[in-house]
């Protein structure tokens, strides 16, 4: 699913739409795990946590998507939206 191919809410007054990690990470073409990843780096989109569940908002999951926008493989960005690694290491000598 394309983000430039979803239509605009025919509702716009109503409620914001919340999705649990599972639809959301669907919603992106990503797994669960990935997505839990990028909330424990700090790098992916916003969440919520309402009554000890994490939500998150359908506009946080399209703007974090449309943050990742690159024009060829060169191009940096500009956006926090990162693939999760793991911490660096600390080397003691």
């Amino acid at each position: 699913m394309e983000i430039a191919t979803m239509q605009q809410d025919p509702l716009p007054n109503r409620p914001p739409r919340y999705l649990r990690t599972p639809e959301a990470a669907r919603f992106l073409g990503l797994s669960g795990r990935t997505l839990e990843k990028h909330r424990t780096f700090g790098s992916g989109p916003a969440y919520r946590k309402i009554g000890g569940r994490v939500v998150y908002r359908l506009e946080d999951l399209q703007l974090w998507a449309e943050a990742s926008a690159r024009q060829s493989t060169s191009d940096p960005g500009t956006s926090v939206a990162r693939r999760p690694g793991r911490p660096a290491k600390l080397v003691s000598r």
